[in-house]
């Protein structure tokens, strides 16, 4: 029996690996969309976002609880070692006798009392346990004012979580966007290489052969050595746009990611000009919302210095049981206490009116920011309009401009190939394809940063 339970526990501890591990596949299939999703349940600052949330929840719960009865119990122990107290001086019997008559009056148990000669009366404290219950309640302005700011901090945090998840999104665009990107130019450098190459290994066999000079084969390797360069180069950008991909996953440094989206259904006409068709909603932005909720706040903040003035009311229940350990008890605590009060600020040397005023004047100021703010917003609208149309044009310009050195590059590679073409031109031509897909990378980061940005703005 002990053996089928060990393997029980070690079959389900290998369960847990195997489920532990292929939690991140170690092949990442994934469109644009999913990427984005993936990257939103999985990054941790996003997380952290949520769990923001949750904290201002539990702020909020912890302002209301505070406004609702709160009982306390106690349960304790008492020794005081037989101490001895002594209740009076020096008297005569009748005395005594009349002290004996008010501690009886007053439920006092006088058993175990000693009384001395001289007239003195005193007893032994003994040892006792005590067990109680308090029930109190306190309620102010500034209790329920805090109980809406909380309110108001929980929106705060929820449109922080939002923004956040908008900004997540579009940063995995631009890192999605920028690998497929370098991999298009990979394709083409590659491309390019292999032309090169046959062109260096024809011109250094005519060379060999004594029908063409070194200088010609040179400058072909020249161009090789070039080319490789840039290759490198572009693998060392592709890597690294992989690698900040795979941060915004979330994923392991050896999780192989295969994109399936396409970069020309990302940066279509279609969708650039919908994007500058949409109409501009001021309430949709996020910073707008939170300068909007920062002024409720900075408002909320005066009531709430207001408030100070006024009283703040208590009351209390207690119930108290005393047993004491021993012969003839001596207990004077009451069972039941009960107490209501009412507490009010008489003088503060102006401190209160001082806060009334500096909150009034902070919320001036949030006043004047959500103001500016607004007016700023429709002119920053306008100008990632403009950006957006000009690099989107920027971007047919250059996507046009290397598909024609492309050509030209291959047209010029083949005439070099039979003798019509020099040296000259074909590096000049090898030149003018590197600038030109240097200037597509470009102004496909560029019209994907001015798209992504006008999305943010309009909370797309």
């Amino acid at each position: 029996m002990n053996k089928k339970l060990i393997i029980a526990i070690l079959g389900l501890v290998f369960g847990m690996n195997m489920q532990a591990e292929d939690k991140v596949p170690t092949v990442l299939e994934l469109s644009l969309t999913q990427a984005q999703d993936y990257a939103v349940e999985q990054n941790r600052s996003l997380q952290n976002a949520s769990l923001a949330v949750q904290q201002s929840k539990m702020q909020r719960w912890q302002t209301i609880a505070s406004m609702l009865p709160q009982v306390q119990g106690t349960l304790g122990y008492t020794n005081m070692f037989n101490y001895e107290i002594n209740f009076g001086g020096t008297g005569s019997n009748s005395q005594m006798d009349a002290l004996y008559g008010v501690f009886a009056k007053m439920g006092i148990d006088t058993t175990g009392m000693t009384g001395s000669a001289s007239g003195s009366m005193s007893r032994k404290m003994l040892p006792y346990v005590n067990a109680g219950i308090q029930a109190s309640i306190a309620l102010n302005a500034q209790m329920v004012v805090g109980a809406l700011l909380n309110n108001l901090a929980v929106d705060m945090q929820k449109v922080t979580y939002s923004q956040n998840e908008t900004n997540l999104r579009s940063s995995v665009t631009t890192s999605y966007v920028s690998v497929l990107v370098m991999e298009d130019i990979l394709q083409l450098l590659d491309s390019s290489l292999m032309n090169i190459q046959a062109l260096a290994e024809i011109s250094q066999q005519a060379v060999n052969v004594g029908a063409a000079e070194q200088t010609t084969a040179d400058q072909l390797r020249v161009r090789v050595n070039t080319l490789k360069n840039s290759i490198n180069s572009s693998k060392r950008n592709l890597e690294l746009s992989k690698n900040s991909l795979k941060v915004l996953l979330d994923v392991p440094a050896e999780t192989q990611l295969v994109l399936t989206s396409k970069m020309d259904e990302m940066l279509s006409a279609e969708n650039v000009l919908k994007l500058l068709g949409e109409d501009f909603n001021i309430n949709n932005n996020y910073n707008y919302q939170l300068l909007q909720m920062n002024t409720e706040l900075a408002k909320k903040n005066v009531t709430m210095a207001a408030v100070a003035y006024v009283p703040t009311l208590s009351a209390y229940y207690q119930y108290t049981y005393r047993k004491d350990i021993g012969e003839g008890g001596f207990n004077m605590t009451p069972p039941h206490t009960a107490g209501v009060s009412l507490t009010m600020p008489l003088f503060t040397a102006g401190k209160n009116g001082a806060a009334i005023k500096e909150k009034k004047l902070a919320y001036q100021a949030a006043q004047n920011t959500l103001a500016e703010t607004k007016d700023n917003l429709g002119i920053q609208y306008q100008q990632l309009r403009f950006n957006l149309q000009n690099a989107y044009e920027a971007y047919i310009n250059e996507k046009d401009n290397m598909e024609v050195t492309q050509r030209v590059f291959a047209s010029t590679t083949n005439k070099f190939h039979w003798g019509a073409a020099s040296n000259l031109e074909l590096t000049n031509a090898s030149n003018d394809l590197i600038s030109a897909q240097s200037n597509y990378v470009q102004a496909i980061m560029a019209l994907v940063n001015a798209q992504v940005e006008l999305e943010k703005f309009l909370n797309n």
